[in-house]
């Protein structure tokens, strides 16, 4: 008998729904456990310009681990689509008190008057995703729109910190990579290691 791997497909299906899964009460003690977590493991360093996404699809929700003082004063991002290049997206200034326009997956993002910036001119990308490995591989939601922001980092004079947001249980033993990926500095989860 032969064992084959789950496709990339089917693996995103299993980790979306057990991830979609998690009560209230869980999530809510997992988000506190991740911003303490996503504290110590960036050290002392402070970030300027920092993107995140916001939550949906049962994700783990980042906004809670930027409370450390090393963000106070950062200046936020959000992913926002290129309304000209289809498939393509870069990161435009989040204000906070300003109503967000959903785009066309129905995510939030600023209005384009907000400033945007490329990818290699921010501090620190707080990135989501739906499974990852110890090598910094990931398994994203499958359209492609972080692989090609990210595409060009090593080509750019400096590159940010790019940290996965994940609970524990979407650690895979191996995350099979593609030409096209780029492998995070660090995941950070809600695991009490």
């Amino acid at each position: 008998m032969s064992y084959s791997k789950p496709s990339r497909a089917s693996l995103r299906r299993a980790l979306r729904a057990r991830r979609r899964a998690v009560p209230a009460g869980e999530r809510r003690r997992a988000q506190r456990r991740f911003a303490r977590n996503l504290s110590r493991a960036l050290g002392p360093r402070r970030f300027g310009e920092v993107a995140l996404y916001l939550a949906g699809d049962g994700e783990m929700d980042p906004l809670p681990g930027l409370a450390a003082g090393r963000f106070q004063g950062a200046r936020l991002y959000l992913p926002a689509l290129d309304r000209v290049h289809r498939g393509r997206m870069h990161f435009r200034l989040w204000r906070r008190q300003r109503r967000l326009r959903a785009n066309r997956f129905g995510i939030g993002e600023p209005a384009r008057r907000e400033r945007a910036r490329a990818a290699w001119a921010l501090d620190a990308i707080l990135v989501p995703l739906v499974g990852f490995d110890d090598r910094g591989h990931r398994l994203g939601m499958g359209g492609g729109f972080y692989d090609r922001a990210l595409a060009d980092l090593a080509r750019r004079p400096r590159r940010p910190c790019l940290i996965g947001v994940a609970f524990e249980f979407q650690r895979l033993p191996r995350v099979e990579e593609a030409v096209w990926d780029r492998p995070l500095d660090q995941v950070v989860t809600d695991s009490i290691r």
